[in-house]
C-alpha cells in the first residue's frame, strides 16, 4: 500500500485523522477536565507533524497527477474536519 502515491496518501490520512480525534477526544478533555496540559503538548506536536505530512502527501499526489485540483482542494479542506480524511480515503479508494 505504501508503494503508490495514493496508498501513501491514504495511510498518512488515516493516521492523521486518528491523531486529530485523539487530540480532540482524549488530550483536550485531559487538559481541561483533569488539569493535565502535557497531553495536548505531546499529542498536539504529533498531530502537527502528521498534518504536515498529510499536506505534503496531497501535494505529492497532485504533482504526480493522481489527484485533480478539485480533489486536492477537497483533501486539504477535509484535513480541518475531524472525520475528513476518512471521507477522502473513501473517495480515492
Amino acid at each position: 500500500m505504501l508503494a503508490t502515491v495514493l496508498g501513501r496518501l491514504r495511510v498518512i490520512g488515516i493516521i492523521e485523522a486518528v491523531s486529530f480525534l485523539v487530540l480532540l477526544l482524549i488530550a483536550m478533555p485531559l487538559k481541561y477536565f483533569a488539569d493535565y496540559p502535557d497531553a495536548v503538548t505531546v499529542v498536539g506536536m504529533a498531530h502537527g507533524v502528521l498534518f504536515t505530512l498529510y499536506l505534503l502527501a496531497v501535494a505529492n499526489a497532485l504533482a504526480a497527477r493522481k489527484l485533480s485540483w478539485a480533489m486536492s482542494a477537497f483533501a486539504v479542506i477535509a484535513a480541518f474536519l475531524p472525520f475528513g480524511p476518512f471521507i477522502v480515503d473513501r473517495k480515492i479508494r
